[in-house]
């Protein structure tokens, strides 16, 4: 429609006012929900052709576009701005387009095709996953889907973040206090009793400390000199000469790790194409740090650490070895992001979803592969999101006072159980149905109130209010796809095609638009990176399904032309629906 229109604006300024325009100096938008319209252009920048003032100007081209193009139907000027107004028949045969398109809304690959990585969840092997883990799980794995949608080639990963000193506390602790405790013979998932050790570590480590300060150290004093902590570092030592008693140890406990990981990320509906592991990506970064050095790049100081001097760049001094040669996780990440490359050296992007706290960091790694000559550097994207907060306050790992994803999953599933309970939503239905149904509600629910809000934002994640079957949640949502699906039913899912009306409501005609941008939606979610954009405009389309549900009558509409029209309007908006969830990894009922 866009081409179509602007080749028939040039034609009339041509006409007007014997001037040729290019397309980039028509511009069209959508119109302001505050005034009639379909499409609006935007006068002012035609001022200098047409030689008088903007009203006058919208005016002129105004009458000439409702001559000159059929589907214009009415127009009206404000200001500078030309809304214009489609006829009925144009929207009909929209929507005969969208209901025989498969795939709708979806561009299918060719020349604007990129190759993209994206990196999302990157645990650490010495707990659990959270709450936090959970946006960043959703939220890459819906960009990446929305990539998909849009053409695009896309490979999911994650760097499991398997070595460090982190991991050895709860090696460490597990050796010291654990009476060789396993997720068999405790019952607990393999991640959980893993993070029992971590939470372990801290609370000895913080006892040691105390009374260390007791006996006359500083509190920095302390923290260097406290025996459990030299033990966690000895370990780490031991751990990068590949000392065998401690590699046995790591590889059975990340053993149990990667099984509870697993079970969590099935739940959650995520998956990944590669897994990286940084117990093999920092001897790349280690390789690339000692190359640094070579070229001049990186400095070694007196006591053998390497640093990378940023002041000129605006920023600090970087640490990427150890004076002891152990990694930091700078190291790490510049190994793997080579490795990437090398896997796929077609590689047109590599996008990092992290939390909003390691901006700095990205910042520095991409600042130091450009160092280290990789023209990619500047193909890296940090993809950064806000933390989330809950109404009880701000989560803490090391004290145990994280949100466990599995415990929520679990809420939301209770949740869902008891609102449907009481809602009578359970009738007809079997327990194992039943089940799948508060599954799919509580999972719904947990997802969509996650990638609802963009991801730059700072959220407040709230389980009963984001379970509630009205307003912008996706149990709203799932309930209105069932409804449009109930609809269906009665006409045993026969929907023809679109007929031959004189006109359409104002309902219709919403529908029908919003169906319209659905491409456009899908479009704009991939360049801004936004699940968001694709949660709040499925949230519009059922809201404005849910009102010409209510206000136009469709089983027992007299006229059957209209009858037909609201069939194929109800399908299409159940179809996108489906669609746009699905982009979001949330699954939609049939019934409830």
């Amino acid at each position: 429609m866009s081409n179509v229109l602007v080749s028939s604006v040039q034609q009339v300024l041509k006409e007007l006012y014997a001037q040729d325009l290019s397309e980039s100096q028509i511009q069209l938008q959508k119109t302001r929900k505050d005034f009639d319209g379909d499409v609006t252009l935007v006068v002012f920048p035609l001022l200098r052709v047409s030689k008088v003032s903007p009203e006058q100007t919208g005016q002129q081209i105004g009458e000439a576009l409702v001559n000159a193009v059929d589907y214009v139907e009415s127009f009206n000027v404000v200001k500078g701005f030309l809304n214009l107004s489609f006829t009925a028949g144009y929207w009909v045969s929209r929507l005969a387009e969208i209901a025989q398109t498969d795939n709708y809304g979806q561009r299918p690959k060719g020349g604007h095709s990129r190759n993209v990585m994206v990196e999302y969840s990157s645990p650490n092997t010495n707990k659990p996953l959270h709450l936090g883990h959970i946006r960043n799980n959703l939220l890459g794995y819906s960009v990446s889907e929305i990539l998909k949608a849009n053409g695009h080639e896309v490979k999911k990963v994650q760097v499991i973040n398997d070595r460090g000193i982190h991991i050895c506390k709860s090696m460490l602790a597990w050796q010291k206090y654990g009476e060789n405790e396993t997720p068999q013979s405790s019952g607990l998932k393999g991640d959980k009793l893993v993070g029992k050790y971590y939470v372990e570590f801290d609370k000895r480590y913080k006892a040691e400390i105390a009374a260390l300060i007791a006996s006359g150290k500083t509190e920095e004093e302390a923290k260097a000199e406290a025996p459990i902590i030299i033990e966690a570092r000895e370990m780490l030592q031991k751990w990068e000469a590949e000392d065998p008693e401690v590699r046995e140890l790591w590889a059975k406990m990340n053993g149990w790790v990667y099984n509870g990981f697993d079970t969590t990320y099935k739940r959650l509906g995520v998956d990944f194409d590669k897994l990286y592991y940084e117990s093999n990506t920092y001897l790349i970064g280690k390789e690339l740090v000692e190359s640094g050095v070579e070229e001049g790049v990186f400095q070694k100081r007196e006591d053998g650490s390497i640093w990378c001097d940023l002041t000129e760049d605006g920023m600090d001094q970087k640490l990427l070895l150890r004076s002891d040669g152990t990694a930091v996780y700078m190291t790490q990440d510049l190994g793997t992001a080579k490795l990437r490359y090398e896997d796929w050296p077609a590689l047109n992007q590599l996008i990092y979803t992290v939390g909003n706290e390691q901006d700095y960091h990205f910042k520095v790694l991409f600042l130091l592969l450009g160092k280290l000559g990789f023209e990619w550097a500047s193909n890296c994207y940090h993809l950064s999101y806000g933390m989330v907060d809950l109404p009880s306050g701000k989560m803490k790992s090391r004290e145990g006072t994280v949100v466990d994803a599995d415990d929520l999953m679990d809420e939301m599933f209770e949740t869902a159980k008891a609102q449907s309970a009481e809602k009578g939503k359970l009738d007809g239905l079997t327990e194992e149905e039943a089940d799948s149904l508060f599954e799919m509600l509580g999972m719904g629910a947990l997802k969509y109130f996650m990638l609802k809000v963009d991801p730059k934002k700072r959220m407040l994640f709230n389980p009963a209010e984001s379970i509630d079957m009205q307003g912008n949640t996706g149990p709203f949502i799932q309930y209105t796809h069932a409804r449009i699906k109930s609809v269906l039913r009665k006409v045993e899912n026969t929907v023809k095609e679109v007929p031959a009306v004189t006109g359409i409501n104002v309902n219709e005609r919403t529908l029908i638009q919003l169906l319209n941008q659905y491409p456009e939606i899908i479009q704009l979610a991939g360049e801004e990176y936004s699940p968001a954009v694709i949660a709040n405009y499925v949230y519009e389309l059922a809201k404005e399904y849910n009102t010409f549900y209510h206000e136009c009558p469709i089983l027992i509409e007299a006229d059957e032309n209209v009858k037909q029209l609201r069939l194929v309007i109800s399908q299409m908006t159940a179809n996108v629906i489906a669609s746009g969830m699905k982009l979001l990894g949330v699954q939609v009922p049939d019934r409830m």
